[in-house]
């Protein structure tokens, strides 16, 4: 462990009520919603968001009481009252962007000034679609557009670092560094213009789940795959991929697991009825093979017979879930994620059936996907190769089909003596009320064996600052039991003295790169942001030192976006 990082044990919530009465009152700012990466700038538009960046320049005669929290970081005071929702910059002197509170093209992180607050709350986040599928459209020639561009699900895409724990549940590590120690100055030039940061840290918290031993017990699964077969699935890389990714899982399931078959265009059909694979592999095969590209596309009837099927041949006992694949460009039926997901909202809530969506193709609807698997209490990802879906279906789906937690969240609580301001880089429409942090009815997220989850922050220090400077909680609820757990870590002053590019761990290096990359694509900037040169530079030393064919392809990704740029 570092200097200056402090991992603290698990407390089992269901016997210490006292933990479970904490909650955090106050105002929330909307600010911070879209991970993930895991990224403090996000909303959700509404009275549900929560303020993800912090600035203690204004707050030094606060209300009565203060000094107490000052010294316990963890009992927050409520944080002054959030500015309307959408307000541009320039009004009553905050700087909001309709409920996106990203640093746009040649802003300075001095100029974000939001409203005092010291909490930075989210749901786990798993997923990497949009990391996939920025990959595919730049080497398309095309850049992906700026709401399609996810910082969480860039930094989420890349193996970490971190110890796993001994038993279910999390490990927590907090690290940090600094972009540069010229000065105290940091420049960045990605965004169009030069930035001049200031005296700013990057501060890394990772969160890792027990991977899984494919050798040991695992409960079954009831698997319910929804497949598109509409016309937009014709194309190259769209439905041949999927009969190809369902084979190879057809062969990695084991005898005991089951799977359902339903597609949908104009209308959804079951094609098998959940069916155990023993004995049943050729017939499984037949039904895959015969999968055709047809016309429209009815995405709401597929997920509603879909849930409706997983429903009908649930299994005591077993993981239930069902697989979306699909382009998710829905053009008949209902198109909104949430009207979508309230149709099969019972068998969600009463059932535990999650979602994984499985993305494919050139056009892909990324959003539609996105939020009906956060409605769905699941994760997605994004294949465009064989490669790319023997990866998921055979070495991921098959181990990762149970869960390690329900409903995770994060809150990270900064020390007010210490942190000038912070940025969360990512997450924005994953954001969690800070009050509702221990609000087991409030959705978080749910995280497999092996998952890591990665959080990336900017964070200033206050002059002559010393001792703490964050504490991150993450609380679940056991996926069988459903009783809470929670675990903390904390990092302190001194352990983000060193150097980013010389001192820190590769893989804190590989996410920064990520963090850098994505912000660059969606037009913002952030402190210690190294221009495009510099950026493909730093990727490609790191393909080489950890000799990570993942980061090679972030390399190679770079320097297709770079070329494009210029």
């Amino acid at each position: 462990m570092k200097p200056g990082t402090v991992q603290s044990g698990s407390i089992n919530t269901s016997t210490r009520a006292g933990v479970r009465r904490r909650t955090y009152r106050g105002a929330v700012a909307v600010l911070l919603a879209g991970g993930v990466l895991l990224t403090a700038a996000c909303s959700d538009g509404g009275d549900g968001g929560r303020n993800s960046t912090y600035d203690a320049s204004d707050e030094r005669e606060r209300r009565e009481g203060q000094g107490a929290a000052q010294r316990n970081p963890t009992a927050a005071p409520p944080p002054a009252a959030p500015p309307a929702a959408g307000r541009k910059s320039g009004q009553d002197g905050q700087d909001g962007r309709d409920g996106q509170n990203g640093l746009s093209q040649g802003d300075t992180a001095e100029k974000f000034k939001p409203p005092a607050d010291y909490l930075s709350t989210f749901a786990l986040d798993v997923d990497t679609a949009s990391y996939g599928y920025a990959r595919r459209t730049l080497e398309n020639g095309q850049r992906p557009r700026p709401g399609d561009v996810r910082p969480e699900e860039f930094i989420n895409s890349f193996r970490q670092d971190y110890p796993q724990p001994s038993g279910n549940g999390f490990s927590v590590t907090l690290d940090g560094a600094r972009p540069t120690a010229a000065e105290g100055e940091i420049r960045g030039e990605i965004g169009g213009q030069e930035a001049v940061h200031g005296d700013w840290s990057l501060v890394r918290v990772g969160l890792a789940a027990r991977a899984s031993d494919r050798s040991a017990e695992r409960p079954p699964a009831a698997l319910t795959f929804v497949i598109d077969i509409s016309g937009s699935m014709a194309g190259e890389g769209r439905l041949d991929l999927v009969r190809e990714s369902l084979r190879v899982l057809a062969d990695e399931l084991r005898d005991d697991d089951s799977i359902a078959v339903v597609t949908f265009s104009a209308k959804a059909e079951t094609r098998l009825a959940m069916t155990r694979l023993k004995g049943n592999r050729d017939r499984i095969r037949d039904v895959i093979d015969d999968l055709r590209p047809t016309d429209s596309t009815h995405l709401s009837a597929g997920v509603r017979t879909g849930y409706a099927e997983a429903v009908e041949g649930k299994r005591s006992g077993a993981t239930n879930r069902v697989v979306l694949l699909s382009d998710a460009l829905a053009n008949t039926g209902e198109t909104d994620a949430d009207r979508i997901l309230d149709q099969i909202a019972d068998a969600r809530r009463e059932h535990g059936i999650t979602l994984f969506g499985v993305g494919v193709g050139s056009q892909y609807g990324d959003a539609l996907m996105e939020r009906l698997t956060n409605k769905g209490d699941g994760h997605t990802t994004y294949v465009s190769s064989e490669d790319q879906a023997r990866t998921v279906f055979r070495d991921q789906l098959p181990s990762h089909v149970e869960l390690r937690a329900r409903d995770a969240k994060a809150q990270v609580v900064f020390d007010q003596q210490n942190v000038q301001q912070f940025r969360l880089i990512g997450y924005e429409n994953r954001a969690v009320a800070d009050e509702d942090f221990r609000n087991d009815g409030v959705d978080g997220g749910e995280v497999g064996p092996g998952h890591t989850v990665t959080a990336l922050y900017a964070v200033k220090l206050k002059e002559g600052a010393r001792g703490h400077v964050a504490t991150a909680t993450v609380r679940w609820l056991d996926p069988k039991t459903r009783a809470p757990y929670e675990k903390s870590g904390s990092i302190e002053v001194s352990a983000l003295d060193g150097s980013l590019w010389q001192g820190a761990s590769k893989r804190f290096q590989v996410t920064a790169v990520a963090a850098y990359f994505a912000e660059a694509l969606r037009g913002g900037s952030l402190p210690g942001a190294p221009g495009w040169g510099e950026l493909e530079q730093r990727a490609t030393t790191l393909a080489d030192s950890t000799e990570d064919e993942a980061v090679a392809d972030l390399a190679e990704t770079i320097r297709q976006a770079r070329r494009l740029t210029n």
